[in-house]
């Protein structure tokens, strides 16, 4: 069963390296939600009789086993599996991307573009307001340049809605394959039957260590 990847210290600079950020979750995905019909596969018990009559004796005979992904699974295993791996991965992934949201809304006075994005930003605006459109449709256009706090946010928000795929896919998988009452009673009427469950977990913990998950 894999093993979830350690994050990275948090930083603003990890934050404004959007391929640092990248390559811790798309391993973290890769390793425990992509690879999670595997990781089950490791927790299945296998079969503890065989489907011949013990009078069988015929020697030629190939007794087989179920696939993995057709043996049973205990509830202590999947739980185990759930509480320990999956979670925590979906929590270090959250955590990151709440602490990187956090700094893309906060002034960045170390912007080392500032100066030249301003710059380049008010020639363009000013290029504008001196063109006539009617003459010229397209002199009107101008994209300006974002600062990477801008360029931070817009990256959190779409990873976030990778994170939301991600994960309501892990969770089918895990309810195919560990029962779907394990979030009996908490998904009634909600689009995202993994929520419930992860928030459970979140605030159980957050019971039980006596203080707040950041």
């Amino acid at each position: 069963m894999s093993t979830p990847p350690l994050p990275p210290p948090l930083s603003p600079s990890l934050c404004f390296s959007h391929s640092a950020l990248l390559a811790f979750l798309n391993s973290s995905r890769n390793l425990i939600d992509d690879s999670i019909s595997t990781n089950l596969n490791a927790l299945s018990t296998p079969s503890r009789t065989s489907p011949l009559s013990s009078s069988s004796t015929d020697p030629n005979t190939t007794i087989r086993q179920p696939h993995p992904s057709q043996r049973p699974i205990l509830r202590s295993a999947c739980d185990t599996f759930i509480t320990t791996v999956l979670f925590p991965s979906w929590q270090a992934r959250e955590q990151l991307l709440d602490y990187c949201t956090a700094i893309a809304q906060a002034p960045d006075p170390d912007d080392p573009d500032a100066a030249a994005r301003e710059a380049y930003n008010r020639a363009g605006e000013a290029r504008v307001e001196s063109k006539n459109e009617r003459l010229d449709p397209y002199s009107g256009r101008f994209f300006r340049k974002e600062s990477r706090a801008e360029e931070l946010a817009e990256f959190c928000e779409r990873e976030r809605v990778v994170e939301d795929i991600v994960r309501e896919r892990s969770w089918g998988v895990v309810r195919s394959r560990c029962g779907v009452a394990l979030d009996e009673g908490l998904a009634e009427g909600r689009k995202r039957p993994w929520a419930r469950a992860f928030q459970k977990w979140r605030d159980d913990l957050r019971t039980e260590r006596g203080d707040e998950l950041d």
